[in-house]
């Protein structure tokens, strides 16, 4: 399947603002069954400074702003090519080590909600563990929109019994460390059934499994990945793989506005 994404991120400021830098993770990854054929990022009121990859393989682009600007806009855009995995996307590639997705962070710590989840799951079987537990907080945790905070962790999500994608991916992650697991958070572009346009990426987590490599899980729509996922960004929680992060000096208040189109092509 070929995907045609078109994502544009608009900021408007209250008053000038004087410097700021912004990475941005919006390029997808080219693996075995991704192919991207073409991809390009420009910047309205602010210009590219250079762009490199991280240690989990995600490209990182460096932007900063035109002095006293009031209004910045990023367009990234391109076409993908998807081959059917279902949900497998493989072997382990550094340079990050795979231990280092067993690692705790704030947003996926694992305390009593977690350790409650993981109640009768069968570990024998890793892979079916897994898909034991994304149906489990699938039904524990009801998708939201707007339920939760962009600074909730994994616990904060059980204890309210809602969230959207992202609570979603870091309850598993935390819960699939708990077990052993190497776990890392996903964000993506999807194609939704419906619609073209969205106002926010996906998210969703990987779990490596031995003898297959790397697994896709959907908590939030329950199942594994396959031709309408397209994957952009990996890492230990939703710091590491954010659409934008940066700083700013000046600006004041911001307006932000999200459009995302994906489309087969």
């Amino acid at each position: 399947m070929r995907l045609k994404i078109h994502h544009v991120t608009r900021y408007r400021f209250e008053t000038p603002v004087t410097f700021a830098l912004q990475q941005i993770r919006k390029t997808p990854k080219g693996t075995a069954a991704q192919t991207v054929r073409d991809w390009s990022t420009r910047v309205v009121g602010g210009r590219k400074e250079l762009s490199f990859e991280d240690h989990h393989n995600n490209v990182l682009e460096l932007i900063s702003y035109e002095r006293n600007a009031t209004e910045v806009e990023i367009i990234s855009e391109g076409t993908v090519d998807l081959i059917e995995t279902h949900g497998v996307i493989g072997r382990h590639r550094g340079p990050a080590p795979l231990w280092l997705y067993e690692t705790t962070t704030p947003r996926t710590e694992a305390r009593s909600g977690v350790r409650k989840l993981l109640r009768g799951i069968d570990e024998s079987q890793p892979l079916e563990a897994l898909h034991a537990l994304s149906e489990r907080i699938r039904n524990e945790i009801a998708y939201e929109i707007g339920a939760s905070d962009a600074g909730w962790s994994a616990e904060d999500a059980i204890e309210a019994g809602r969230g959207v994608c992202q609570d979603h991916a870091h309850v598993f992650i935390a819960c699939a460390r708990k077990l052993g697991i190497p776990a890392r958070y996903v964000s993506g572009y999807l194609m939704l059934d419906m619609q073209t346009a969205q106002d926010a990426m996906h998210a969703w987590a990987e779990a490596h499994v031995e003898g297959l490599g790397w697994v896709g899980f959907d908590i939030s729509n329950g199942i594994s990945p396959d031709t309408r996922y397209v994957r952009v960004a990996t890492g230990l929680d939703y710091s590491d793989a954010a659409p934008v992060s940066g700083t700013r000096i000046g600006g004041g208040d911001e307006r932000l506005e999200v459009q995302i189109d994906v489309a087969q092509q």
